[in-house]
């Protein structure tokens, strides 16, 4: 399978979390992944993503999804610098890095453009050696 990419830039607001999550789904069943426990893994990775850039972002939100053979990467870019960290759980919010966590193979922070990107190597495609 070669490489294949999809960016979005998404709208800000309460909206944006739901859009995102079907995008991805969207994209990556067209891209010929269609395990459903799998997809709904990533949906919420996506999801808490992008409900973290709106909370705690800044300016717009782009969405970027990255596949190579069975090993996808997605990434949400906003315009804040601030480097998300877990937070207590018992607090409002304070879960998504422990999910986030919990359903990929790992996560990075860059600079991107003044703000931050975050990058999740989601779990390997089941089924793909």
């Amino acid at each position: 399978m070669s490489e294949l990419t999809a960016h979005l830039d998404l709208p800000l607001g309460r909206g944006a979390p739901a859009s995102a999550r079907r995008a991805v789904t969207a994209v990556l069943a067209g891209w010929g992944f269609h395990d459903g426990d799998w997809l709904d893994a990533c949906a919420v990775v996506v999801s808490e993503l992008v409900s973290n850039a709106v909370r705690h972002g800044g300016g717009c939100v782009e969405l970027s999804i990255e596949a190579h053979g069975g090993r996808v990467t997605v990434a949400v870019a906003d315009g804040s610098s601030v480097v998300p960290r877990r937070r207590d759980p018992d607090g409002v919010g304070g879960r998504g890095i422990v999910l986030i966590e919990a359903l990929s193979a790992g996560w990075t922070v860059e600079n991107h453009h003044g703000g931050k990107r975050v990058r999740v190597e989601l779990e390997h495609y089941p089924g793909l050696p």
